[in-house]
């Protein structure tokens, strides 16, 4: 099947085409906007120096998704997921925590009404 074709950056004047919204020397850019001007400083601080740490010993320790694995499926982990939300009283204990891929994170966040809803 064919790839969908490149857009312009939307990176105002940036003649580059691209797959994502911004291009990779755009697109830093954009996050570091976004950090600055546009997230909460109370979810800054919760997801600082200290989460970066605590997810990576997470990720090492448990390197397969665990609603996938509950299928018997192998998918390696690209989101830790917080049981209960930080904004709940949550906290970064591992029991807490729980590995998961991108499609299943979303499927719970969107379930659970996280962000969506």
């Amino acid at each position: 099947m064919p790839y969908k074709p490149k857009k312009p950056c939307a990176h105002q004047g940036c003649p580059e085409l691209t797959n994502n919204r911004f291009c990779p020397a755009h697109q830093k850019l954009a996050n570091q906007n976004y950090e600055r001007h546009q997230r909460d400083p109370e979810t800054r601080k919760r997801y600082g120096r200290d989460w970066k740490r605590i997810r990576a010993r997470f990720v090492a320790e448990h390197p397969l998704c665990q609603e996938c694995l509950k299928d018997g499926k192998h998918t390696p982990v690209q989101e830790v997921h917080h049981i209960q939300p930080l904004s709940k009283g949550g906290t970064h204990d591992p029991a807490n925590l729980m590995s998961l891929c991108t499609s299943c994170h979303s499927a719970i966040t969107a379930r659970d009404g996280g962000r969506w809803g």
